[in-house]
């Protein structure tokens, strides 16, 4: 049971839940292949139910970490910094972003986008959840939409979701790990119909490492 200190300093974004952090290769998306630091937030009442990281959304589970010692470990692997969750805007990110572009990082976010996007972002990559849909402010500002596909009726939100970004946004689908076998030819098919999309998969799992 956290002290009511503490659980302010949380609600005010000075410290935050941090479920783990590591050095590794971006397995997804526009920035796939590049090597990043990820800052695992926990925290989420989105509740999709395929989530691959499930353990992150009791936020009471994860130790209130200063901020300030979060960016120290970021700092000594990379410059490149992915936040992500769980889902990261539970919280306010203005104290994290603005101490990382102090040490002049470059800092990108995986989010559902469902809660006000606070912070400081260099890369915005929207992953838009059916259960509880982004916020309206955040779709002009996202460099990436990035829908998940779990069945067939998952590309018709993807296109619903497309008609909100800015022209200048990528789009992939993603086909949900657990069922991709599956999916992977309905996409195939779905973007050589559709070539605005591109397809991401989760490369990280297919070269074993976080």
């Amino acid at each position: 049971m956290i002290s009511e200190e503490t659980k302010q300093l949380v609600d005010k974004g000075v410290m935050l839940p941090l479920m783990e952090e590591f050095y590794t290769i971006q397995g997804e998306g526009y920035h796939k292949g590049t090597a990043a630091y990820f800052i695992r937030i926990g925290g989420c009442d989105v509740g999709c139910h395929w989530c691959d990281v499930k353990e992150s959304w009791d936020a009471e589970v994860h130790p209130p970490t200063p901020v300030g010692q979060i960016v120290e470990n970021a700092v000594k692997y990379s410059k490149t910094i992915v936040i992500t969750g769980g889902e990261p805007l539970t919280w306010d990110m203005t104290e994290l972003t603005g101490n990382l572009k102090k040490q002049g990082c470059d800092i990108h976010i995986e989010t559902s986008g469902a809660y006000e996007l606070t912070g400081e972002w260099d890369w915005i990559c929207l992953s838009p959840k059916k259960i509880k849909l982004p916020t309206k402010e955040i779709y002009p500002l996202a460099n990436e939409l990035k829908v998940i596909v779990f069945n067939k009726h998952d590309l018709k939100f993807a296109e619903e979701q497309a008609a909100k970004v800015s022209d200048d946004c990528i789009l992939y689908l993603q086909p949900e790990w657990s069922n991709r076998e599956k999916m992977i030819p309905l996409i195939v098919d779905y973007v050589m119909k559709n070539p605005k999309w591109k397809v991401s998969l989760q490369t990280h799992k297919y070269l074993n490492i976080p």
